[in-house]
């Protein structure tokens, strides 16, 4: 039986590699920003300009799930539903993280009162979080291997994927995104609230690199050292340490991207570590899910690719242009006195004078 994966799906498989990086970059960040409302935000006005620096974009970067779902759908409909026959509880539970956290942007400033804000500040926090925790949970038992028969159906509840390597694994997504949150919100905001996100920046990144550096180690243990692995786990553990670094340093721009740079290194550690499989078996490893036995036909493949092709550069475009129109940094004069989603844009174009 051939089982290597040809061309096509070892494209689609580096493709939504790709999406996953993507996401994991733009809502590492977002994830962050909405765990760092309860914390570093002093009075109104600075939680607001927290929940701004995110506002216009958060949306826009769930598209990135979203895309790496249905591309995982169209491309391996039995990685899909193999994930799904074991993972259904616990991707239950990151959407309604999502959700909420969702839900909490939309609702925060809807009624003038403080206990009304505080709720939906704390439903933005815990859905950050719990959304960051349960991804790097999630992920760790995708690499690991979960207890699947020749049927490929997973045979797991959701307290036997809560096992120490996979709360290792969510403690290094929710740390990496929370560092994350910190550099991101010392680019967009000025002022005394700045300075705070870089100061706690100092504190989370170093905790970052040691979870990081430590998922690593017992990935290259579980996985037997091998070469694939090996290469990118070196390199995410080097960007982590240099984000720390940089980030003691107050080299905020430099700091921030190449902490991005190590979530899309782990990530294609998380990749690597699964090639060629698409679902490793922990009860045999004759019943591993391979990526040619998950795949769909070639020629649902070669439509996929002619249309990404047409489309990808287009979505990128947007998006980069989204980013682009909401570049400036926020400082409390964007919001003290009235304030509406129109007024901020005109104050920050110069439209009206102070």
């Amino acid at each position: 039986m051939h089982t290597d994966p040809g061309f096509l799906q070892i494209l689609w498989f580096v493709l939504i590699g790709i999406l996953w990086a993507g996401y994991f970059i733009l809502e590492g960040f977002d994830f962050g920003v909405g765990m760092l409302v309860k914390v570093l935000p002093r009075d109104t006005v600075e939680k607001r300009m927290t929940i701004h620096t995110i506002g216009p974009v958060w949306d826009g970067n769930e598209v990135w799930l979203l895309t790496a779902g249905g591309a995982t759908f169209a491309a391996f409909p039995n990685w899909y539903a193999s994930a799904f026959s074991g993972f259904y509880l616990a991707l239950f539970l990151v959407l309604a993280a999502l959700i909420i956290r969702g839900v909490s942007f939309e609702f925060w400033g809807k009624v003038d009162s403080d206990r009304w804000r505080n709720g939906w500040e704390w439903a933005m926090a815990i859905g950050s979080g719990l959304a960051a925790l349960l991804f790097g949970v999630a992920w760790a038992n995708f690499i690991h291997g979960v207890p699947m028969g020749p049927q490929h159906v997973v045979h797991a509840t959701l307290l036997d994927l809560l096992h120490p390597y996979a709360l290792l694994g969510g403690l290094t997504t929710l740390t990496l995104f929370f560092a994350h949150g910190c550099g991101f919100l010392a680019l967009r905001v000025k002022g005394e609230l700045e300075q705070r996100a870089a100061a706690l920046g100092d504190l989370a990144t170093p905790v970052a690199a040691l979870l990081t550096a430590g998922f690593l180690v017992w990935t290259l243990v579980d996985q037997g050292w091998p070469a694939k692995v090996v290469i990118p786990a070196v390199l995410t553990a080097v960007a982590v340490v240099t984000t720390a670094m940089l980030s003691r340093n107050r080299r905020a721009g430099l700091g921030f991207g190449i902490s991005s740079v190590s979530i899309l290194l782990l990530t294609a550690t998380f990749f690597a570590a699964l090639f060629p499989n698409a679902l490793p078996s922990t009860t045999s490893s004759a019943y591993d899910l391979t990526l040619t036995a998950a795949s769909s036909s070639h020629y649902t493949l070669t439509v996929m690719t002619i249309v990404a092709i047409i489309f990808v550069p287009v979505v990128l475009a947007y998006q980069a242009w989204t980013y682009w129109v909401f570049r400036h940094r926020l400082g409390r004069d964007d919001f003290e006195g009235p304030v509406t989603p129109v007024a901020v844009l005109e104050h920050l174009s110069g439209g009206h004078a102070h």
